[in-house]
């Protein structure tokens, strides 16, 4: 339930299903790299907007890893979820599955960490509610997410 003190990871978390045609996939009936990033970037949006409730602007894809890849006719899933909240920003993971609709098998084929602002009227950054983590895993990516959060800033003051 979200409340201005903050919200739950499960308050914003968001799944997309996506059904693999001939147009999104390559010669070798692969999904394309970029079709992949294009869903990845509008879950995860989807669930820094449903966070802070204002727009957001994509800052970061920090990284997106491709293990494997998604065939035509398969189904593509996409779970993201927030990592962390920082005073404007927020880092959501998205993990991708291609599913086999024959046999509902499933497989994890891609990762990513993408950080989001949130934008005021005007267009200017703007503060977000907290994140407050329930479970184990939600602390330990939280904590992890701080981390790399820590080090993105100690880069950009370098420059």
């Amino acid at each position: 339930m979200k409340d201005i003190k903050g919200n739950s990871v499960s308050d914003s978390a968001a799944e997309a299903v996506q059904v693999v045609l001939p147009n999104d996939t390559n010669p070798l009936g692969n999904v394309l790299g970029g079709q992949v990033m294009h869903w990845i970037d509008m879950i995860a949006a989807v669930v820094a907007v449903r966070h802070s409730q204002r727009p957001v602007v994509t800052a970061a894809m920090e990284r997106l890893e491709f293990h494997s890849p998604i065939r035509l006719g398969q189904i593509a899933i996409l779970k993201a979820a927030l990592n962390y909240v920082g005073r404007t920003s927020m880092e959501v993971g998205v993990e991708v599955y291609a599913e086999d609709f024959r046999t509902g098998k499933r497989h994890h084929t891609s990762s990513a960490l993408l950080t989001y602002v949130a934008l005021d009227d005007e267009g200017k950054p703007t503060p977000v509610p907290p994140l407050h983590t329930e479970t184990p895993e939600e602390k330990r990516r939280y904590m992890e997410a701080e981390k790399r959060y820590q080090e993105r800033k100690q880069r950009q003051a370098v420059r």
